[in-house]
Formats: structure tokens, C-alpha cells, sequence
């Protein structure tokens, strides 16, 4: 079964086909393309394929959903001073389901 490693969001990626993954947000609508062409590695059983040979490669997935990561909290505080900051966020993310593998 073939593999590869892309990059994006400044994150690194291992996918196969029909895999799904959470990205950092993409433009796009749920039921678009999301094509992907900074590809670092690709790899079928014993042969692999990696720096010049992957100049034209890309991955190619499919738009799922747009989503949001669980809430974090950050909690700031300075002891006996009676300073305390509660900050929240949720992270804006692509739900993306690879669909080819292409060299």
C-alpha cells in the first residue's frame, strides 16, 4: 500500500489513501479539492522515492468539513497579587480524506 509524507501548515503528514486527517484550516467548501504538492516522501512496500524524483508529485484529498479543535485553556495568575487571566481558544481546522497519491 502506498504512502507519503507531505507538509503543511507547518506540519508534517503520513497518509495513505482513504485516510482521514485534520489540517490547519484550508480554504474550500466541504466537498471541494485540496491538493497538496509540497511532498517530501512517497513510499510503496520496498521502494521509495524522495528529493528530485517527487519535483511533480502531489497528494489530493477531499474537502470533508471545516471544524474546530477542542477548547484550550490558558490560566495566568500572580500569587498574592490578586491577578489571575483566563484565556481560551479553539483552533480552525480542515478535515481532509486523501483520495490519490499522485508521482
Amino acid at each position: 500500500m502506498a504512502y507519503a509524507i507531505f507538509k503543511t501548515g507547518g506540519k508534517q503528514y503520513r497518509v495513505a489513501e482513504g485516510d482521514v486527517i485534520n489540517v490547519e484550516k484550508l480554504e474550500g467548501e466541504a466537498g471541494g479539492e485540496a491538493r497538496f504538492s509540497e511532498v517530501l516522501f512517497v513510499g510503496q512496500g520496498s521502494e521509495i522515492k524522495l528529493g528530485e524524483a517527487l519535483k511533480n508529485a502531489s497528494v489530493v484529498g477531499e474537502i470533508v468539513a471545516q471544524i474546530k479543535a477542542p477548547k484550550v485553556t490558558a490560566y495566568k495568575f500572580r500569587r498574592r497579587k490578586g491577578y489571575h487571566r483566563t484565556v481560551g481558544h479553539r483552533q480552525k481546522l480542515t478535515r481532509v480524506k486523501i483520495t490519490s497519491i499522485g508521482l
